[in-house]
């Protein structure tokens, strides 16, 4: 897909503000805690996701994160189809004051290859 100069060098941005986390990694993370969240739209979520994920599109993040995951020092794990939109959100959540937000570098490309 191919994206405009603003939109991937403000993806690129958030990428340096924020910690990926290896697709290596995902199962270890869920089992201590960690919310996973696919911030993809509800179609996509549906066409596919990594099991144990929660959906919440990344154009309803802000507005219903704290409904999903009330306490803000909770881990978060975001996730798209590869890395900008996750990159996104997660660097969103520690604006909103998410202290633990991070995305799976690769995203859910990444993790399928590994399953």
């Amino acid at each position: 897909m191919s994206y405009t100069q603003k939109f991937q060098a403000l993806a690129d941005a958030a990428r340096g503000r924020v910690e990926g986390v290896g697709p290596e990694q995902v199962d270890a993370l869920m089992e201590s805690g960690t919310v996973l969240l696919d911030i993809r739209d509800r179609e996509e979520h549906e066409g596919g996701h990594i099991a144990g994920s929660a959906n919440l599109s990344r154009g309803k993040l802000e507005m219903n994160i704290e409904s999903l995951v009330p306490d803000l020092d909770t881990p978060i794990l975001c996730y798209c189809n590869v890395n900008n939109r996750g990159a996104l959100s997660a660097d969103s959540l520690r604006a909103l004051g998410c202290t633990n937000a991070r995305y799976i570098v690769g995203g859910l490309k990444a993790s399928n290859a590994l399953r």
